[in-house]
């Protein structure tokens, strides 16, 4: 199985385990039998909104297993990176809600919600509550020197209806505002996965993510292997036009591809797919399942871009075939 050689899956949420209110298909069932086989389940997700404790609870009603301490969220990353970075028991203005503000309190600081108040730092994370007048004291705390901190850079989260704006959205009104950049902590950024490390003590984690510019970049940027599925987010088209430091060691349609042997993928063959160039074009002949398909097309594209994306038009013939 993948899984095999593995002691902890650092898993995504969003677009992996569930789409908003709903778990993926099959996802609770694999995820079930990858810990049976002994492999820790770690949540690592760059949503800031909600606490462990609700996340955990919101998976085990999915039939998900997990408790407080598999989940790792941006809000524990951030939070560290400023306790690293302020005196201890500094006060820090919380841009976002419970779960950012049990993270700082977590790390010894003192949450607050004014630039009156002079905090040290300023810490953003995604929350359905933010408003104007907690961005305004945000910015106006940046102004007076305040360090400034973003949960994550996600520009859109997936939704059961779509995508929305996400934290990498809305940090840009106080970095807008106050010509500020803020240290990111989550995805693809370390600080995350060097949480995830310290919270589980994984030596050989594999990450699996939806995503190819948060997840697998992370992962790449981490030095660990990463799995793509394909319910979230990254379609086949992103995948095969990766640029070299978002492309992962493996692709799978979903999480059941985690129990499955992973099948050889070598000179543009896998399975009975063999990718091929023609006139500057990339064919895919031959037949068997989509994702083996996909593998054979994308070990073809990547070889043959090298350092550089693949060209769109160059590699879409192929997607006629796989779906």
């Amino acid at each position: 199985m993948l899984i095999d050689g593995y002691d902890t899956l650092l898993l995504d949420l969003d677009g992996v385990v569930y789409l908003g209110p709903r778990a993926v298909r099959g996802a609770a069932e694999a995820l079930e039998e990858a810990g049976r086989q002994g492999v820790r389940l770690a949540y690592v997700t760059n949503n800031a909104s909600r606490t462990p404790a609700a996340i955990a609870a919101h998976l085990r009603e999915l039939r998900v297993p997990a408790e407080r301490d598999d989940v790792v969220t941006s809000a524990q990353a951030a939070a560290r990176v400023v306790a690293e970075r302020v005196p201890a028991g500094a006060k820090v203005l919380v841009v976002g809600g419970a779960g950012l503000r049990m993270a700082v309190r977590g790390q010894g600081l003192r949450p607050v919600t004014a630039a009156a108040e002079g905090p040290a730092a300023v810490v953003q994370g995604m929350w359905a509550g933010l408003s104007y007048g907690l961005l305004a004291e945000g910015a106006l705390a940046v102004r007076q020197g305040a360090l400034f901190v973003a949960a994550n850079r996600d520009s859109t989260m997936p939704t059961g209806r779509g995508e929305v704006p996400g934290n990498g959205a809305m940090s840009r009104v106080i970095a807008s505002a106050t010509g500020v950049e803020p240290l990111y902590a989550g995805k693809p950024d370390p600080p995350l996965h060097r949480e995830s490390m310290i919270r589980t003590g994984a030596r050989r984690p594999l990450v699996v993510g939806d995503r190819l510019d948060t997840d697998i970049e992370g992962a790449r940027n981490a030095g660990v292997d990463g799995l793509l599925v394909l319910t979230g987010v990254a379609k086949p088209l992103d995948v095969l036009t990766a640029p070299p430091h978002q492309r992962p060691t493996y692709v799978a349609e979903d999480l059941s591809g985690l129990l499955a042997p992973y099948p050889e993928v070598r000179d543009g063959a896998c399975g009975g797919w063999r990718a091929r160039w023609v006139d500057g074009t990339l064919r895919l002949d031959g037949d068997g399942s989509r994702i083996d398909g996909l593998r054979a097309a994308c070990d073809a594209a990547w070889a043959a871009a090298g350092d550089s994306p693949a060209e769109e038009d160059a590699v879409k013939p192929v997607l006629g075939r796989i779906g």
